[in-house]
């Protein structure tokens, strides 16, 4: 794996920012795909950094060995099954080493969401439930948990009652509505609090997704 990656983007929504939400994209893209949400999420009124960091190039199994920005490999169609739980873990010690850097700036991780689509909001949860210290949120767009096996043992009380997003499309052709369900449920049979919403789209974004995203932000980045 390649595990070199160039600096993240950032954008600060006001002078010396108070808050901080790292944000990663999904499979193939890189740190620019959510970049332009930023201006849509009426948070004019908090200073926030967004920190979106380019996942590592590697091949990916699934996609016939090619070579893309990827945060961990995907085997195969079913879900929780033959994960590539190196890729994963490494990923997620990635991510604690952007919160350390926040936390370095100023930035105290209960001041800090975990946002993520596809892969990238997987490496969210992964992070997000194992943080040591109370995250402000933690966001997952069209995704799932990974590891699923490992949380209810790995998962850190002080994130016990951390608010969680869950958002997915009702025509997900990547990752399917029902596995993203059942990854809630999972959250949920563990006690977060988690906000569900789920829209008519597929492995994508739409608007109205967009104007809950901003509220529930709103109201965690307090």
């Amino acid at each position: 794996m390649n595990t070199q990656t160039d600096p993240p983007i950032e954008i600060e929504t006001g002078p010396a920012p108070s808050h901080a939400v790292i944000w990663l994209h999904g499979l193939g893209a890189d740190g620019n795909d959510f970049v332009p949400i930023v201006s849509e999420l009426e948070l004019a009124a908090a200073s926030v950094r967004f920190v979106f960091p380019h996942a590592p190039m590697q091949p990916v199994t699934i996609n016939h060995g090619y070579v893309m920005r990827a945060w961990y490999d995907i085997v195969g169609v079913e879900f929780g099954r033959r994960e590539d739980e190196r890729g994963v873990r490494s990923s997620q010690q990635r991510l604690e080493e952007l919160i350390a850097r926040e936390a370095e700036r100023g930035i105290v991780p209960e001041r800090i969401v975990l946002a993520g689509f596809s892969q990238g909001g997987a490496i969210a949860l992964q992070a997000g439930l194992r943080h040591r210290q109370r995250l402000a949120g933690i966001m997952a767009l069209s995704t799932y948990v990974p590891l699923a096996s490992s949380v209810a043992q790995e998962r850190d009380p002080a994130n016990a009652d951390t608010p969680v997003y869950m958002a997915h499309g009702a025509q997900d052709e990547i990752i399917p509505l029902h596995v993203a369900k059942r990854s809630r449920q999972m959250l949920v049979d563990l006690g977060y609090r988690v906000e569900w919403h789920e829209y008519a789209m597929a492995h994508s974004v739409c608007m109205e997704e967009i104007d809950h995203i901003g509220a529930w932000l709103r109201r965690v980045l307090v």
